[in-house]
């Protein structure tokens, strides 16, 4: 699995650029991707806050994750611009029958494949060694670009969820 997803991250954004992520419930197909593509180029094109046009960027990564960026350098973004966008992935979620706003699903590079966990289920995992303390984790709460780029895919030790683990039974 290829995951040098940074040379598709714009280098004109500013590193303090807005960025949220959305993970899919399941893998896009090549036509929903298509679909997907068409409405991000709709919504990041007509994107305004406070009537002045948004300076965005929005993508799908790894056939899963939705993310949108905004660069407030021109203009900031406001409440009512964010709420735009959630609409924008709202409408995909809607269309493709999949849940965008789940964070109690984490996802996991295993086998060289992304997997969805529960959250609940973590620790089951880490203990069954279906999941090492080095597995790498899609660290969705990322906020800037320059963590886009830094601390996106991450091993699960290192992120937030390690006050959560057990790292003493899994070595």
């Amino acid at each position: 699995m290829d995951l040098n997803y940074q040379q598709h991250i714009p280098e004109d954004f500013a590193d303090d650029a807005k960025v949220w992520v959305y993970q899919s419930s399941r893998l896009f197909s090549m036509s929903e991707a298509f679909d997907i593509e068409d409405i991000l180029t709709n919504f990041i094109s007509n994107w305004k806050s406070h009537g002045a046009p948004v300076k965005g960027y929005g993508n799908l990564f790894f056939g899963q994750f939705i993310v949108l960026m905004a660069d407030e350098s021109a203009a900031k973004v406001g409440g009512c611009s964010t709420d735009s966008s959630i609409h924008a992935i709202q409408e995909i979620e809607k269309l493709l029958k999949v849940d965008l706003f789940n964070r109690q699903n984490l996802a996991f590079i295993v086998n060289d494949k992304i997997q969805i966990l529960p959250l609940s289920q973590l620790n089951y995992a880490l203990e069954n060694n279906f999941l090492q303390p080095n597995s790498i984790y899609f660290n969705n709460l990322v906020a800037t670009k320059k963590m886009l780029l830094n601390d996106w895919l991450i091993p699960l030790k290192n992120s937030w969820l390690k006050t959560r683990i057990n790292l003493t039974t899994t070595g």
